[in-house]
């Protein structure tokens, strides 16, 4: 069931979404989530090309109806002065700008942060890119997956031995995303104090790398290079995939001192609880193959839903590997609004991811459903002092498109 509908804790703010495609257009969706005013700008005919990747219905992704909910669209074509200065009256009258072009394109616009900055100096400019507005690299392209790469996520992700993959999803971009929104909350809150805004800059591979845990001090202290793991965590004893007798997989994260003792007593193996070699993590990872021939033991000689009841009834950290109609199937998701039913502009229904994070004052919501190309875009030109006849001049000559 859907929560009442709220304003959310960030109503009033009003964004300018630049770029397209996930981690600008994630940065800002998450925003708008919370109750922010996201007008999302597009170029005119295909729009952003998220609403044409991968699964369509009725000639739209359905993705599109995730990143894009709760902002309005219009349709500018950024290549025309007057579309650009259309981009600075609104970035005049704006909170936040997000966009995740290549460094320079905005400058190249007359939209870059020393212009914008001027116009409004309260306004915080979220900058996403993938190596960042400065250094030697900042000119290359940068997708996601190679920000994933150069950050240090993709070398860990294999068997070892094996070809390095890719997680499955864009989380380069969604790291990166998240990271600009922490920024933006972070400028808010300072400006609060100064008056003023800022840039905001976020490179994917930072964003990454700032996910990497001890990657770096390990190899700066001991000269380690951390390898591929697997389903393991190397380092950190026992926490791995096991294999039951139905074919599923049950993780198992018994790393922990007094966990792992109870463990071991629930597969049979208290030789190994009470072994005082086996007490600390050191002394564990040092026989983490025996550790992990004996669970997978036990495992074998179960199926995961047995494995889990037992290891649930010895508050064990354990859980199978979802797939998305489990996700879709659990109760717990139900019961958390993570999966919302909502209905679409054509009629139909869609079930959509929830949000997050869960604010217990001001939550937020699914205000509105992500809109059509163009569909706010003389709305929006009215609100920053347009006539109507200017409107129609400037969709005469190619400058704006409205919903067809």
């Amino acid at each position: 069931m859907q929560s009442p509908l709220s304003a959310g804790a960030l109503a009033g703010l009003k964004v300018i979404e630049l770029g397209q495609l996930i981690a600008g257009p994630f940065a800002a969706k998450t925003l708008a989530d919370l109750g922010a005013d996201v007008i999302k700008i597009e170029p005119p005919g295909a729009g952003d090309p998220l609403r044409n990747w991968r699964l369509l219905k009725n000639g739209t992704s359905v993705w599109w109806q995730v990143q894009s909910r709760n902002k309005r669209s219009v349709a500018f074509d950024l290549r025309q002065p007057e579309a650009q200065e259309i981009v600075r009256k609104l970035a005049a009258q704006a909170d936040v700008l997000v966009e995740n072009f290549r460094p320079g394109a905005m400058e190249g616009w007359g939209l870059g942060p020393d212009t914008l900055l001027e116009l409004n100096p309260r306004l915080i400019m979220l900058r996403v890119s993938g190596y960042g507005q400065t250094g030697p690299y900042r000119d290359r392209p940068g997708f996601g997956v190679v920000g994933e790469a150069m950050g240090g996520l993709r070398h860990l992700t294999a068997e070892p031995g094996r070809v390095p993959v890719r997680v499955g999803v864009s989380i380069g971009d969604t790291l990166a995303a998240l990271h600009g929104v922490i920024g933006v909350l972070a400028a808010l809150q300072e400006r609060h104090r100064s008056g003023r805004g800022q840039v905001i800059d976020v490179a994917l591979y930072e964003a990454v790398y700032n996910c990497m845990e001890s990657l770096l001090p390990e190899y700066g202290a001991f000269g380690a290079v951390r390898g591929p793991g697997g389903s393991a965590l190397p380092g950190i004893a026992p926490t791995n995939a096991y294999l039951c007798k139905d074919g599923g997989y049950v993780l198992v994260a018994g790393n922990g001192d007094s966990i792992f003792k109870r463990l071991m007593t629930v597969i049979g193996r208290d030789d190994l609880g009470n072994d005082p070699l086996l007490a600390r993590n050191a002394g564990r990872v040092e026989r983490v193959a025996e550790l992990d021939t004996a669970i997978g033991a036990w495992t074998a000689q179960r199926s995961v839903d047995e494995a889990l009841i037992a290891l649930d009834g010895a508050a064990v950290p354990a859980g199978k590997i979802y797939t998305v109609a489990d996700i879709a199937a659990d109760p717990h998701y139900r019961a958390r609004e993570m999966i919302l039913k909502v209905k679409l502009d054509d009629g139909d229904t869609l079930e959509v991811p929830g949000i997050v994070p869960k604010l217990s004052r001001t939550p937020g919501s699914h205000r509105r459903n992500a809109p059509a190309l163009g569909q706010d875009t003389e709305a929006v030109l009215r609100e920053v002092g347009l006539s109507d006849a200017q409107i129609a001049a400037l969709r005469e000559r190619g400058v704006i498109q409205g919903q067809s």
